[in-house]
């Protein structure tokens, strides 16, 4: 792996994560300092403190073959025997006439090299190795005027256990340090990052349109002002929206009435326009259009202001989808869009008159857009309730798929202002039902062509 793929692979990672690695990086450079450390102050004492005593050993059997060659002893075998200081220990002696050896026997060429050499030198010498798998101090001495060379190996198997032992120890307190300071860094940040938690939830309720959403009160001098910056906000944002609603509702309650008047003066005079002439006759028509495009636009602006009034939870209820679309298809007289239901379609939990204008809005947007619907289907989809209303129409494109939900926007037909056109609000009154109920909207092509309005709506719990 690169650098480059290791700093993506990095920032991939949760901010949590990162420093949890950190933590437990630190401590494992740290524990690996004091174990090279720590293993190499032990190891060098021990093993100096093996070297001594061996060579205080040494000289005490150096001094009594030395002495046997002086006096040309013939127990000098009984001797090297007797100098053997555990199974495991051998003795060399190198004469004229070849080697004599006692305790574990081993042969004479594995004694390195440069000790022998060393030794037949006048020096004496020391070296560690191993001898037939076991390892060994070895020390070489001339004896016997320089005649001859006095080797002894003192096997070092308990200090080799230790060591292993202490390595094993070293090496598995490094990657506990390692673990623990993982775990200490993933706690430690939990506990930090918990304010910043709590302020993603609580923006996360804000986009929702939950504007009543505040963060709790904080005794931490450096989250404090963060908790007050955000609740100062929030308060604002909802006087905001407060105000505009009420503006818009008053505004639209306002229009109703003269609107209304309009709308039946044109009523009188159509019926009339046989007695006009054709240019008054064609500004009646657009007149009427107009008007009726008005009219639906102040009903859909009501039902925005009304929406956001209310609360979904006081007016909901137990709702059977099945039927619900049934009574729908049925007053609009809807025979050639037939309703396609799965026997276990679960129920919601849902205000029915917000989902009566859900469906309704996608019918409409199905007659306006999409050369009608030619199929309404009910099913359950794991936990929740699917309706599909699938049109006729050439579809939606991609690029319009999430801007068609928004207000006031019309698609490709953004630019037509006959009486079938909307007033850009029905789907977006469809998107804001559905969300407060806790479902999704969301439009995708239907197999064979034209497009394919899709609400799930979470089933009811009991």
């Amino acid at each position: 792996m690169t650098r480059a793929e290791l700093r993506s692979a990095l920032r991939r990672l949760s901010l949590r994560w990162r420093v949890a690695g950190a933590f437990g990086l630190c401590l494992a450079v740290v524990m690996t300092v004091l174990g090279v450390a720590t293993w190499n102050l032990t190891t060098g004492y021990m093993l100096d403190q093996r070297e001594q005593s061996t060579l205080r050993q040494s000289e005490v059997n150096v001094g009594l073959v030395d002495k046997a060659l002086a006096e040309h002893s013939d127990n000098l075998t009984e001797l090297l025997t007797g100098l053997a200081s555990g199974p495991d220990s051998s003795i060399l002696l190198s004469r004229l006439d070849g080697w004599l050896t006692s305790g574990r026997q081993i042969e004479p060429r594995v004694i390195p090299a440069a000790l022998l050499k060393s030794a037949r030198e006048g020096v004496a010498a020391r070296q560690r190795f191993t001898a037939d798998g076991i390892p060994v101090l070895a020390i070489a001495t001339p004896v016997g005027s320089g005649e001859s060379i006095y080797v002894e190996l003192y096997p070092l198997l308990e200090l080799d256990r230790t060591f292993r032992y202490l390595s094993i120890l070293l090496i598995t307190g490094t990657v506990v340090a390692a673990m623990f300071g993982v775990a200490l860094g993933a706690w430690t940040t939990k506990r930090a990052l918990r304010p910043l938690s709590v302020l993603r939830g609580a923006a996360a309720r804000v986009a929702r349109g939950d504007l009543k959403t505040r963060l709790p009160h904080q005794d931490d001098p450096d989250l404090a002002p963060l908790a007050t910056s955000f609740n100062t906000t929030t308060e604002q944002l909802e006087q905001r929206v407060s105000r505009d609603k009420r503006f818009a509702a008053d505004v639209s309650h306002e229009l109703r009435s003269p609107l209304t008047t309009m709308v039946n003066v044109t009523q009188v005079m159509t019926r009339r326009q046989d007695t006009m002439d054709p240019t008054a006759r064609k500004a009646l028509g657009l007149l009427d259009a107009e008007l009726h495009r008005f009219q639906g636009m102040v009903v859909d602006l009501l039902e925005i202001s009304r929406a956001d009034q209310d609360d979904v939870t006081e007016s909901a209820e137990l709702v059977d989808l099945d039927d619900l679309l049934r009574n729908v298809l049925d007053s609009r007289g809807t025979s050639e869009s037939p309703l396609h239901t799965d026997p276990d379609t679960p129920l919601v939990f849902a205000d029915r008159r917000r989902i009566d204008r859900v469906v309704t809005n996608l019918l409409d947007n199905a007659d306006r857009y999409g050369g009608g619907a030619v199929a309404v289907t009910l099913r359950r989809r794991g936990d929740h309730a699917r309706i599909e209303v699938d049109d006729a129409g050439s579809g939606v494109p991609p690029a319009l798929r999430e801007r068609i939900f928004e207000r006031f926007a019309r698609g490709l037909h953004a630019g037509r202002r006959d009486r079938d056109t909307g007033s850009g609000l029905g789907l977006a009154i469809v998107a804001d039902h559905v969300h407060r109920h806790g479902g999704t909207v969301w439009v995708e092509d239907r197999p064979g062509g034209g497009a394919r309005f899709i609400v799930e709506l979470p089933e009811a719990t009991a």
